[in-house]
């Protein structure tokens, strides 16, 4: 029976698929086994840096966008406040549908750019 405890994983670490060993985050192949890294797939599209997913946002914008809780969820706290206030006229949710497709016809590339740096 051995004493050694496994490695702690690390925020910026990640486990190799093959071998177990850590490896950095955004390694694309480990360095101890050589096995090309395989991404978890995500079934909702791709996710930006920060964590924001426009199919999340879409999604938000669509059935609370009256609420501006898909504002709150990209960051813009101000805008969700304004959307809150006027809720009672239906504008925000209007404007909140418009913004769902607006979302969902976006490219990926996009959005992370605009989004996902927050």
């Amino acid at each position: 029976m051995s004493d050694t405890l496994p490695p702690i994983k690390g925020p910026n670490e990640k486990y190799c698929n093959e071998c177990g060993s850590l490896i950095n985050q955004k390694a694309e192949i480990c360095p101890k086994c050589g096995v090309r890294q395989i991404p978890a797939p995500n079934v909702f599209g791709s996710t930006a840096p920060n964590g924001k997913n426009k199919i999340a946002a879409a999604l938000l914008a669509f059935f609370l966008g009256g609420f501006g809780i898909h504002k709150f969820y990209l960051g813009q706290v101000g805008m969700g406040v304004l959307y809150l206030i006027f809720c009672w006229t239906f504008i925000p949710a209007l404007v909140g549908f418009v913004e769902g497709i607006i979302y969902l016809t976006m490219s990926d590339e996009t959005f992370n750019n605009k989004y996902g740096y927050n």
